[in-house]
């Protein structure tokens, strides 16, 4: 693997092969952002769905929670390729990676969304009671404005997950980055070490910006919430 890497004559393989390498990473591009919308809609409402008052739309959440949680990405995308065609639904590859990939981290990020309106103090959700507004006016207005701060660096870190689940899509030939590097490798007189290498850069340079915003986002976070806190003790020493 080692002399592989360093070869010349295999990096210029790699490099003639590269508009190839191009279209199938704007394909995992392309199912990491669709994916992700998907997971963000799901998240958010099936979030709603675990902290509402009525027992069967929790039930529901929790239902759909803990499935997707509990099975492998691995089984639900054979299932929608290679059984859903028996009942006469058939998907392309890259339709399959956005649903099972979007569904999939879904169940996750609405885990995220759960906690994220838990931290909120009750006496919020009593309070826009008393001023007669709906459940779902309470939350759009004044609990989920709230909650992006908690939950926004978690759910980085969920979306991070997602870019790199798409690489799942390679074990049903889905022309996604991951196949393609498969692909080239084993065509390309085994060239695993330049193909892997290439493939490991082009995902880390997708994720490690998201990853690193996130971690910046959380540490001012903590040092605004640790200003205000010393300010609050200052103004009730002086009060005192």
């Amino acid at each position: 693997m080692l002399q592989q890497i360093f070869e010349l004559w295999r990096w210029q393989d790699l490099l003639a092969s590269w508009p190839r390498f191009a279209t199938a990473f704007l394909n995992t591009l392309e199912i990491a952002v669709l994916a992700l919308l998907l997971s963000l809609f799901l998240g958010v409402i099936f979030g709603l769905m675990s902290t509402s008052h009525n027992p069967l739309l929790r039930i529901i959440a929790r239902v759909y929670v803990e499935f997707f949680q509990n099975t492998p990405l691995a089984i639900q995308v054979f299932f929608v390729y290679y059984a859903l065609p028996y009942a006469g639904i058939v998907l392309h590859q890259i339709p399959i990676g956005i649903l099972c990939v979007g569904i999939y981290t879904g169940a996750y990020m609405s885990e995220v969304v759960r906690a994220g309106i838990g931290s909120i103090p009750k006496g919020q959700f009593e309070a826009a009671a008393s001023q007669g507004f709906t459940y779902i006016q309470t939350m759009l207005l004044i609990i989920l404005p709230q909650t992006v701060k908690i939950i926004l660096p978690p759910l980085v870190n969920q979306m991070v997950n997602l870019i790199k689940n798409t690489s799942i899509v390679a074990m049903i030939a889905g022309t996604d980055l991951m196949y393609r590097a498969n692909a080239w490798a084993t065509n390309g007189y085994m060239s695993y070490g330049p193909s892997y290498l290439v493939c490991g850069v082009l995902y880390f340079a997708i994720c490690f910006p998201l990853s690193t915003w996130a971690r910046n986002y959380e540490e001012r976070l903590k040092r605004r919430d640790s200003q205000a806190s010393m300010e609050l003790d200052k103004v009730e020493e002086v009060v005192a």
